[in-house]
């Protein structure tokens, strides 16, 4: 559809459908699925928004890291960095654990499985390390927050021998169910390959489209008043806090590659220093990065230089 050759027109009509369209999408890729899901379950209170313009209690470790050694402002600023986006990043985060049922209260450590999923009263353990985001992300207050199953598998990681970074969080209580790491594979998948099929006939309606579908379907999966055919705040979490995780693994990545991470922000924002093909490849795919442009900064790249400290 072209909307009679006015591609803004046609745009506006595709992205009104993508809600009904990815939830028809997904009722498909689950017709043969192993899982029954509940798309209603009763949640408990820290689930729930106590108004419409206040959200809930679960922290997706959302980052805003900036390298505290430098500054834009610096008297000299000469090191270059490229900012680099993440591509599709909320497409990449259908990946992931995700409780299937009713979430069941536990205490303790006994809700935190490979097989389990759901959200964690948790107390992290310090991070103390300057050249790297904390993976729980930018906190204005410490002490105990609950957080997705998507952040805890990562302290867990992190906490273990293969990184050594930190120590482990201490687990309160939590809320999951049993858990399935493929439940939105077939979905993530189907949108994939039409979001591939968009880059390769540069379908700029198709690709725009897609976006919109994977977007939406995390953004109103929560509470939502234009999509009342699920309602799983808890996999909307997830996924996000997925996104972060995923961004967390590629600033590690930059960093061990020799690269400075100067900036970790929001979902898909990665400002590094050296060359950053040397770590990444550069491209659309999803799992390449690509060169972030802004008003601010047409080319990308922008200097900081270092911030000269007393002593």
């Amino acid at each position: 559809m072209r909307a009679g050759g006015d591609e803004d027109a046609a745009l506006a009509a595709l992205v009104k459908r993508a809600i009904p369209d990815v939830m028809h999408l997904f009722s498909e890729t689950r017709s043969t699925a192993r899982y029954e899901y509940t798309a209603y379950p009763a949640l408990p209170d820290i689930l729930h928004k106590p108004t419409k313009k206040r959200p809930d209690e679960i922290w997706e470790a959302r980052p805003r890291f900036r390298h505290p050694d430098y500054s834009m402002r610096a008297a000299r600023a000469d090191v270059k960095v490229t900012a680099l986006d993440t591509n599709a990043a909320y497409l990449s985060a259908l990946k992931c654990w995700l409780p299937i049922g009713r979430l069941e209260h536990t205490t303790g450590a006994d809700g935190v499985g490979p097989k389990r999923s759901g959200v964690h009263l948790i107390t992290p353990a310090q991070w103390a390390h300057p050249h790297l985001p904390d993976p729980i992300g930018d906190r204005d207050e410490p002490g105990a927050l609950w957080v997705t199953d998507a952040t805890l598998r990562l302290l867990l990681r992190l906490s273990g021998p293969k990184y050594g970074l930190t120590g482990a969080p201490e687990i309160h209580e939590s809320w999951t169910s049993g858990a399935t790491e493929n439940f939105l594979d077939a979905l993530r998948k189907a949108l994939s390959a039409a979001r591939d099929e968009a880059l390769t006939t540069q379908d700029v309606l198709l690709e725009m489209y897609v976006k919109s579908m994977y977007s939406k379907f995390v953004s109103t999966m929560g509470e939502s008043d234009t999509n009342r055919k699920i309602y799983r705040p808890d996999w909307m979490h997830i996924v996000r806090a997925q996104a972060h995780a995923n961004l967390w693994s590629k600033a590690y990545k930059a960093h061990q590659g020799g690269l400075e991470v100067i900036a970790m922000l929001g979902t898909d924002e990665l400002h590094v220093t050296g060359d950053p093909w040397s770590v990444f490849t550069e491209g659309r795919a999803l799992s390449q990065m690509k060169v972030k442009y802004s008003d601010a900064k047409a080319s990308g790249e922008y200097l900081v230089g270092k911030v000269k400290t007393n002593g």
